[in-house]
């Protein structure tokens, strides 16, 4: 309870740490990220936004791991650098990641959170998409002709089951999307659990995230997703093309719900989907199938 008092009357961390940095005149700042794909959006994107304000000629790197570098490239004009051997959860001293004499400051934990709570409605995060990424779904030799409905059937973190719609709700949607002559495309890192029917596509662990990204900018009329990084990424992709975001959720006080902010993309129909009590279990395959007709 104090805690939470606190942090409303004393001063933004950040605010207070850029105030500090501008004075010194430093200029090339390192960001330590090894947490979710989704907070790229929903949070690194704000603080970005506030190094610029205070110091709009600072030079942004991020160190983070090898599967995040595609997400940070969306953010547009930051540096990125990879720790090849790094894992999600891992703890490590930064400094002993990179040469810590090349960076006028670092910030080993930034706090997304706290530190740019003033962000929800009122500033729309953008991730850029480039033309020549389009062209990477072909590799997937998907029909161009045929319904596909995206699908990413688990959140992928080891602290929010509560996040994640049943398999067994999960398996009675795509038999009735697939019965209706449509196909699913599955996305993720993993390939648990197994959905062996026949019109369902299996593409997780295939899909490096510019492709999949691709994949379902060009091929598919719609995507079911969890709160998850996928469902973020996809929402502030800022590129104008048609697709039903139907997203699944537990506590609408989290994810792009939190944002209270539209999408970038003028095309994207938004369609959350709440269950009662907040229990994801209590979305039926039939509420969820209604929006895709």
């Amino acid at each position: 309870m104090f805690k939470k008092l606190y942090r409303k009357i004393a001063p933004n961390p950040l605010d207070q740490l850029l105030k500090k940095a501008k004075a010194r005149g430093d200029k090339k700042i390192l960001l330590f990220w090894n947490r979710g794909l989704g907070d790229i959006a929903l949070g690194l994107f704000a603080i970005v936004h506030q190094i610029r304000t205070f110091i709009p000629d600072a030079q942004i790197t991020f160190l983070t791991r090898p599967n995040l570098k595609d997400g940070f490239i969306l953010l547009g004009g930051v540096e990125i650098l990879v720790a090849p051997q790094l894992k999600r959860g891992d703890k490590v001293d930064v400094r002993t990641l990179i040469d810590p004499s090349q960076f006028d400051l670092i910030i080993e934990n930034p706090d997304p959170t706290y530190w740019v709570k003033w962000q929800l409605g009122k500033l729309t995060p953008l991730l850029h998409w480039q033309q020549k990424w389009d062209v990477l779904c072909e590799k997937y030799d998907l029909d161009p002709n045929a319904t596909y409905v995206g699908a990413h059937v688990q959140t992928e973190t080891d602290y929010a089951e509560w996040r994640n719609w049943p398999n067994e709700s999960w398996a009675a949607l795509f038999e009735k999307i697939t019965s209706s002559g449509k196909k699913v495309l599955l996305f993720g890192f993993g390939n648990e659990p197994a959905f062996d029917l026949p019109g369902v596509i299996d593409l997780r662990g295939k899909t490096p995230l510019f492709e999949l990204l691709s994949i379902i900018k060009n091929r598919c009329s719609a995507l079911v997703v969890p709160d998850s990084g996928v469902s973020s990424m996809v929402y502030f992709l800022s590129v104008s093309f048609p697709i039903k975001h139907i997203s699944l959720w537990a506590d609408p006080n989290n994810g792009i719900l939190k944002q209270k902010v539209a999408s970038p993309n003028p095309q994207l129909k938004a369609i959350p989907l709440i269950g009662k009590d907040k229990n994801i279990r209590n979305i039926t395959v039939e509420e969820v199938y209604a929006q895709l007709s």
